[in-house]
């Protein structure tokens, strides 16, 4: 089985799950074996999903600015979050593929398989919401169809990206291209190397 054809179904499974409950406090309850592929899979997604909520939330013009704050920092700590998660899936392939001696001739990717895949799983959450738009018969105008239009260059994007991702885990199973992980080395979370942080010590 193709890596995206795994994938896909659990961030859709993961999406439907949420939106049973639909609010940013929903309680996750994760149907897969702690610490497989698929339970990372489903909880990276169902972290895009909260934090998708929460960016709409956050752009309410009405909204209050403590609350406001409180959204940004959630926001915040979700990006850190799901960093973590990718990792955590470039870690699964790196161990399923650490046998594999690269060709002479292999070369690195642009992007490590895991940020291919959570790009994968954000536009699972755009198609989802683009078809939900295409279906609003309240709204005004064509926009059912030009959400339509834009929901067909959705799957198609989708259709690509799941195709070079599969490449992708092909070409490292094959030799053709080799894997390198640089951890995110992010500093504004962290108090040693914010200003901000720090220089309040």
């Amino acid at each position: 089985m193709q890596f995206t054809t795994l994938a896909i179904p659990i961030f859709e499974q993961s999406i439907t799950d949420y939106h049973k409950q639909d609010h940013v406090d929903a309680t996750i309850q994760n149907p897969y074996p702690e610490k497989s592929v698929e339970y990372y899979l489903y909880l990276k997604n169902w972290i895009d999903t909260v934090q998708w909520h929460l960016e709409d939330i956050i752009r309410d013009t009405g909204i209050d600015s403590v609350k406001a704050l409180e959204i940004k920092r959630r926001i915040d700590k979700s990006n850190q979050d799901r960093t973590d998660l990718v990792e955590l899936i470039d870690d699964y392939f790196r161990e399923k593929y650490r046998r594999v001696r690269p060709s002479e001739n292999a070369t690195l990717n642009t992007e490590s398989p895991a940020w291919a895949v959570d790009r994968l799983s954000i536009l699972a959450l755009k198609i989802y919401h683009m078809r939900k738009e295409t279906e609003r018969h309240a709204a005004a105008g064509n926009h059912n169809n030009v959400c339509r239009n834009k929901l067909n260059i959705l799957l198609e994007q989708r259709q690509d990206l799941s195709s070079a991702i599969d490449q992708l885990l092909e070409d490292i199973e094959s030799g053709k291209k080799y894997m390198k992980v640089y951890k995110q080395m992010k500093m504004y979370n962290d108090p040693d190397l914010n200003p901000a942080l720090y220089g309040k010590k």
